[in-house]
């Protein structure tokens, strides 16, 4: 995986940490006072598959649409400093750079508060976004679209990355929103959780012949040459594109915090296929990646050392 391009598309954010200390219940409401200590901010959304890519030694530049405003560069700042191409990062002043800003007690996240804008791109910015496209696809061993629904998935950018990446004889791995999942029919990956999977096809997953209809659901829908469904404490399982089933079975660990999760899997999965692996061997390393980064409070990143380990407990 060393070495290895991968282009990352999608909703890029900044997600920022408010850490202190709860003592006390407030006198105005029934509600926490927490005594602040530290604050910190990472990269978020696509740009924290970004920052997975490279803490796992691969090379990745970043295609998405940040606000005139300070979040906006301080989340180019972090990404330039980690060795992120951010060319591709497009400014729309009319429309403030996604931020989620978490406040965390004792290890124990007590609120979010989320400044966002889920408006459509405007055609200007569309415009953009297209043309750093054209310009940065050829130069990818592979593309990652990361999807957060603010934005970014609209039905041209959408088409336009997977049909750009075809021409360049490049794979795409999506990990869409349910309702956008349509918007990347002939992707060559589609990652979604089990309960995305039951918002994208209405079917409520009681047991392995539901999830089995909904996943033909979803290869009728969307055609891709794989779907990946991750099912947290039972695995994941891989369908083909007629509907041959395999089981990633699940690694048994204490769950801290799940944010950030699906970011780590589907960088691992990208740059497993990017350096050369199947399906199902990405699949085992991405699995394993995932199981590691939700032992860890907060958006997190995991390196090839923790999915090295994470193998040998198999």
């Amino acid at each position: 995986m060393v070495g290895r391009r991968a282009l990352v598309v999608g909703d890029v954010m900044l997600d920022e940490y408010v850490w202190g200390n709860v003592k006390r219940i407030s006198p105005e409401a029934p509600v926490m006072v927490v005594e602040v200590e530290r604050d910190s901010s990472n990269p978020g959304g696509a740009a924290n598959v970004a920052k997975n890519i490279q803490a796992l030694g691969g090379c990745s530049s970043i295609v998405g649409v940040v606000g005139d405003d300070d979040a906006g560069r301080a989340l180019a700042s972090h990404l330039s400093e980690i060795g992120v191409d951010v060319t591709g990062l497009v400014t729309d002043a009319s429309r403030p750079t996604t931020r989620k800003t978490r406040i965390i007690a004792h290890s124990q996240q007590v609120v979010r508060v989320d400044r966002e804008s889920r408006r459509k791109l405007t055609r200007h910015a569309v415009k953009a976004i297209v043309s750093r496209l054209m310009d940065l696809v050829a130069h990818a061993d592979i593309v990652v679209f990361s999807d957060y629904d603010k934005g970014m998935a609209g039905r041209e950018v959408a088409q336009s990355v997977i049909e750009l990446a075809r021409g360049h004889g490049k794979r795409v791995v999506v990990n869409p929103k349910p309702r956008n999942v349509k918007q990347f029919k002939s992707a060559s990956v589609v990652s979604l959780n089990q309960a995305e999977v039951e918002a994208a096809t209405g079917i409520f997953i009681a047991d392995d012949r539901c999830l089995h209809r909904a996943a033909k659901r979803l290869l009728n829908a969307v055609r891709p040459e794989t779907l990946l469904v991750t099912r947290g404490p039972l695995g994941m399982s891989l369908y083909g594109p007629n509907g041959e089933a395999e089981t990633v079975a699940a690694h048994m660990v204490e769950v801290y915090d799940v944010a950030g999760a699906g970011d780590t899997v589907v960088s691992v999965l990208a740059l497993a296929l990017a350096a050369g692996a199947t399906v199902s061997e990405a699949a085992i390393l991405a699995n394993c990646a995932g199981s590691a980064v939700v032992r860890k409070v907060g958006v997190a990143t995991v390196s090839r050392d923790e999915i090295e380990v994470m193998m040998s407990e198999e």
